[in-house]
């Protein structure tokens, strides 16, 4: 029987080419653990037990350090509470006019959950006052360390 090797889909490649390029060219906010607890640092693993969402925002540079505060305030008091959450770290780009949230959950089904609960649609409307989204909900499918 022939092997067959299973090629990454367009999305998967362009999100961790994402995920990876504002790794490398961010600065990182502290990342949020299941207790909220920000003495923690975000664990990127490969495969399907978990859902990654990666959510880039642009945002007027000045607007930066503002959106980072809300999406950090997010975090604290709204997903980091929600069943399912695994952990939470925001990005903000060298040249100001970006921020990337990239968070794990444990299933697709949570990240759902939350879009359904009360609070998240005001929450919303404040980050899209101030900056557009793009919403990519990834697998990762590589991790490489040093």
């Amino acid at each position: 029987m022939s092997e067959i090797k299973a090629t990454p889909s367009r999305r998967a490649v362009v999100a961790t080419g994402i995920s990876a390029g504002v790794l490398l060219a961010a600065q990182s906010v502290p990342s949020y653990s299941q207790n909220r607890s920000s003495k923690m640092e975000a664990t990127i693993r490969t495969g399907s037990d978990v859902a990654t969402l990666v959510n880039v925002f642009t945002v007027e540079p000045d607007n930066q350090q503002k959106l980072v505060q809300l999406l950090k305030e997010g975090t604290e008091t709204f997903f980091s509470k929600q069943p399912g959450f695994i952990s939470s770290s925001v990005h903000a780009s060298k040249e100001g006019g970006r921020a990337i949230n990239y968070s794990q959950w444990r299933s697709a089904g949570d990240i759902e959950s939350f879009r359904k609960d009360p609070k998240f649609a005001p929450y919303i409307q404040r980050l899209a006052a101030i900056a557009k989204a793009e919403t990519i909900l990834c697998e990762v499918v590589e991790v490489n360390h040093a």
